[in-house]
């Protein structure tokens, strides 16, 4: 049995002692609570707008909804930890009010606000830095025994579109993420999901070279979660814009999943599940 958990990929999450079955992809809701991410239309401007939204994407089927308070799309202004805790705190505590049974995951790289969401309701730290951005944030996702997922950036979001490079992308980016995955490994969190980071220091030609290997990623079998939804890797490739992403969102929703991917995170949950439920036809 022991040989047969080593080999198989992780395909469970627990949240607070209920299991999250990832065997078949699952969908998650971005959330914005930033007055400048770049989709607009993602932007919440109250906790009723957002509840609003929550209720939404949980009608279309999300499983989990992922709460951001500061923008991490290329150039975005930094903001103070206590502003990213003001805009996030009260937004979660009445997400887990009104929706006990929903799983909330935050988005940010800051330990103090990753403790501080977890306490008000928060299930799920969602780390773009992985760590690298906040020393504290390891100690703190071990000390609250929560999922956590890494993302892989060059830089930061300050300057990680300025002329990244890599000596081979996709092994750079799987040493990145093997180093990150030990590490937590020895810090005994278990629960930890990857993602690949598209968008984050990265050319388009990097972006779609990570797509078309993606497979590679299952060697750490581990849930991969998958992060295109309206990134300038689509509307740029296109010449068109964030607003006009959709349909390219959805074909790269679609050939993510067939490469692996357990988690895809959207702005359009509707047109994600479907792409899960179809491509779930094939077996």
């Amino acid at each position: 049995m022991a040989e047969k958990n080593f080999f198989e990929p992780k395909q469970s999450l627990n949240i607070k002692g209920k299991l999250i079955d990832l065997s078949s992809p699952k969908v998650m809701g971005i959330l914005n609570v930033t007055p400048d991410s770049f989709y607009s239309s993602s932007r919440t401007k109250s906790i009723d707008e957002a509840l609003t939204k929550a209720a939404q994407f949980l009608n279309e089927g999300a499983t989990f909804i992922d709460v951001g308070g500061y923008s991490s799309r290329p150039g975005a202004k930094d903001i103070a930890m206590n502003e990213e805790i003001d805009r996030l705190v009260p937004v979660v505590e009445s997400l887990a009010k009104a929706f006990p049974d929903a799983v909330i995951s935050i988005d940010t790289f800051r330990a103090k606000v990753a403790e501080e969401t977890i306490l008000a309701g928060a299930h799920i730290i969602n780390d773009i830095a992985a760590g690298d951005m906040d020393e504290q944030m390891f100690e703190t996702v071990a000390k609250l025994q929560v999922p956590y997922m890494i993302m892989h950036m060059q830089g930061n979001p300050q300057n990680m579109q300025q002329n990244p490079f890599y000596d081979n992308v996709l092994l750079d980016v799987i040493d990145y993420l093997a180093k990150k995955v030990a590490a937590l490994k020895a810090l005994h969190i278990h629960d930890v999901i990857i993602d690949p980071g598209f968008g984050f220091g990265k050319t388009i030609e990097h972006n779609y070279e990570l797509l078309k290997q993606m497979e590679a990623f299952k060697i750490f079998k581990l849930p991969i979660l998958a992060g295109f939804s309206r990134k300038g890797m689509i509307y740029k490739t296109l010449g068109t814009s964030a607003a006009e992403a959709l349909n390219g969102t959805s074909v790269l929703n679609t050939i993510a999943l067939q490469k692996g991917a357990g988690i895809l995170r959207v702005h359009d949950v509707k047109e994600a599940v479907e792409c899960v439920k179809l491509v779930g036809m094939l077996g």
